[in-house]
């Protein structure tokens, strides 16, 4: 996570996150902290929340019966768990996500498993149309507590150059 203190004032400073677009290389690697435990609380509510109805995420019963014998978290917490862990590092002062896509899920998850983060910056490039924003690809990969590799998604964000942020004074 990139922390800034920027002085606005006689002894007084603001705290900043994020990274603008001169900060991303091709090839960097962030690793995203803390990580985060999933509670049963969390794959209920968010199977509420998003009326998922498969009771493979909330009946254990049923769920005995399947090849993983216990529920699975469902699929779109964990990517959005994910790509929460990666916003201070990646889009913390982004405009816009342009999009995800090859969104794999690689291994189950399951309550109680603890998941960290990393993204690897895949495409760095200035926009056409926005001379003062750029645009940063990443691919973003999930561990689970053993080090196995859960999900990963590519995502693209609209970032600005330096000087060019909503918190940029100027």
């Amino acid at each position: 996570m990139v922390q800034q203190h920027v002085k606005v004032g006689e002894n007084r400073y603001r705290e900043s996150f994020g990274r603008y677009f001169e900060d991303f290389r091709v090839g960097d690697i962030y690793e995203h902290r803390p990580g985060r435990t999933i509670t049963e609380t969390d794959n209920s509510w968010f199977t509420l929340l998003t009326m998922n109805t498969h009771p493979l995420h909330f009946d254990k019963e049923y769920a005995k019966k399947s090849e993983f014998g216990r529920p699975l978290v469902v699929s779109s917490f964990t990517v959005s768990l994910l790509l929460g862990m990666s916003v201070s590092d990646i889009s913390q002062k982004a405009i816009a996500n342009l999009g995800w896509k090859d969104i794999r899920m690689t291994a189950p998850v399951f309550v109680g498993d603890t998941l960290t983060a990393e993204s690897e910056v895949l495409e760095v490039r200035e926009s056409k149309s926005r001379p003062t924003q750029g645009i940063v690809t990443v691919k973003t990969r999930g561990f689970n507590q053993d080090g196995v590799m859960v999900c990963e998604f590519i995502r693209s964000v609209l970032v600005p150059k330096r000087g060019h942020g909503i918190d940029d004074e100027g």
